[in-house]
């Protein structure tokens, strides 16, 4: 009985022990510098990340959020997308016309400093989309 009331007591402290995950580092996400489409600019067009989902999907297929800021120059987006399955990257992964990083198999030092060519106070810090 002791051994069984010890067992139970180990195993309810070692769930109430983990720490939840970080929302800005959960599901797949990718860091990549891409131009922007071509929209009108207006509410039914706008003027957005290559790549970007639009209209907005309520899908869990696909890319599910993303979070940008323009680069210094104004012409290109330095976007974080993220999507609950990696295939959803695969057409950013075949595009070798843009630089992308994986979060979390990229050094963030890496990542910095090619975002930084574009956008000089560039902080990654300051930088990603919270998914629940």
């Amino acid at each position: 009985m002791f051994r069984l009331a010890a067992a139970l007591l180990l195993l309810t402290s070692a769930v109430y022990g983990q720490h939840r995950v970080d929302p800005r580092n959960s599901y797949f996400r990718v860091i990549a510098v891409v131009p922007l489409t071509a929209g009108r600019g207006t509410p039914d067009d706008p003027k957005r990340p290559l790549y970007a989902p639009w209209p907005p999907s309520r899908s869990n297929t696909g890319i599910i959020a993303y979070s940008q800021q323009l680069s210094d120059d104004g012409k290109l987006a330095l976007v974080e997308f993220v999507a609950r399955d990696r295939a959803a990257f695969q057409p950013i992964f075949n595009d070798r016309s843009i630089k992308f990083f994986e979060k979390g198999k990229a050094r963030r030092q890496d990542i910095e400093t090619e975002l930084k060519k574009y956008k000089k106070n560039f902080d990654l810090n300051k930088f990603g989309t919270m998914v629940p």
